[in-house]
């Protein structure tokens, strides 16, 4: 595999390199709305599934060109490399796409391919006001009635909620008793009757969440996710996708960041030159980490809790590629409206939660200590 990963890559490189004008339309990553650059990610794919690159590594039968999945992994480091933003809606994709790949193939098929191209953007409906880290806890109902289910419940911090066109969906379809033993996953197109979509503002001004309401929705029984049931499998199936795939493409988003960060900094300033050497150390601890984990969820491993040292890592440094920039860049970071300061800005509140979404720090060091270093108890 590592020839044809290393074929693929300078194929790639010399297409971008050829492709500069065409690409250049996709070289900002300054918008002033979450929804502006939810619809620029989606032109974006539309053009990187047009000349082909956004299809390698996805199954042929699902809209893709074959191939492993880490030339997928290839375009979204290269891409970033040469300076183009990869669109956010691979994050999601890249977390959810293998587990409907593995668990519905068959609706795979019929929606990955308008994924791929930008069109039909997908969104994760997970979490709920009273069932955040807790998902065995979470209420949102949906009872089978013939050949469609019911939901009707409450969905919050939806990433992306308003650029999506469906959402894959935690419902209860057992008893509350049941806990995760009740859960199943549904894909839930977000125009269908009795959804109601409320955006989320973050601090930077942008919606960059949504909360979901459903009343009575009637969604087909082909849109479900594996078997009735079976959600929580499919939720720690995707989970190890999150720390892996995802992580991957923000590692290669955090590497460009940092790249315009030492670009802006003179060589002169010795204290600045030793904070950017230490945080190009932590982003190659994350790359090394990271691009461990995507091999073996290609190899088509099973990951356990030593994923959680993943998702640490990428947390700690994405937050700290972003308070370097603040410290070091303070007058400009705080008062200027230039486009790359209002970028910095935008990242810099976006971070703040890159410790808490999807489990936070301190759940995962403990994970680490209980499960991978097994460490005595506190007072043991």
């Amino acid at each position: 595999m590592a020839n044809t990963v290393a074929a693929h890559r300078r194929k790639l490189r010399t297409w971008i390199a050829a492709t500069q004008d065409e690409l250049s339309a996709h070289r900002s990553d300054h918008h002033r709305t979450a929804e502006e650059a939810l619809a620029a990610g989606s032109r974006f794919m539309r053009f990187l599934y047009d000349s082909g690159w956004g299809r390698w590594g996805w199954p042929e039968d699902a809209g893709g060109r074959g191939g492993p999945p880490v030339l997928r992994s290839v375009l979204y480091d290269e891409l970033e490399y040469a300076g183009y933003p990869v669109p956010l809606q691979y994050e999601l994709l890249e977390t959810m796409a293998p587990a409907v790949l593995h668990f519905a193939p068959d609706l795979a098929a019929r929606i990955l391919p308008g994924a791929l191209t930008g069109e039909k953007v997908w969104a994760q409906g997970f979490s709920e006001p009273e069932a955040g880290s807790d998902l065995a806890a979470l209420r949102c109902r949906a009872r089978r009635d013939g050949d469609h289910y019911v939901v009707s419940g409450q969905k919050t911090w939806t990433s992306q909620g308003v650029g999506a066109s469906r959402i894959a969906t935690l419902v209860r379809t057992g008893t509350p008793e049941s806990r995760h033993r009740g859960l199943s996953m549904l894909m839930i197109d977000l125009d269908t009757p009795g959804v109601e979509l409320r955006p989320l503002r973050f601090a930077n001004g942008h919606n960059e969440l949504a909360e979901v309401f459903f009343d009575d929705v009637r969604v087909p029984a082909d849109r479900l996710i594996g078997g009735e049931g079976q959600g929580w499998a499919v939720a720690m199936y995707l989970l190890q996708y999150e720390r892996g795939n995802y992580a991957w493409v923000r590692q290669a988003h955090i590497a460009r960041m940092l790249d315009k960060l030492v670009r802006q900094t003179g060589i002169g300033d010795v204290t600045a030159v030793e904070r950017l050497g230490e945080l190009w150390l932590a982003l190659q601890a994350l790359r090394l980490r990271t691009g461990h984990t995507t091999l073996r969820l290609a190899a088509g491993e099973t990951l356990g809790p030593e994923i959680s040292i993943d998702k640490v890592l990428l947390g700690s440094t994405d937050q700290q590629v972003c308070d370097a920039a603040l410290s070091m860049r303070r007058r400009d970071f705080l008062f200027s409206d230039e486009p790359l300061d209002e970028t910095w800005r935008a990242q810099w509140f976006y971070t703040r939660a890159s410790t808490i979404f999807g489990g936070a720090a301190e759940i995962q060091r403990s994970i680490i200590a209980d499960r991978v270093l097994g460490l005595p108890k506190e007072g043991a």
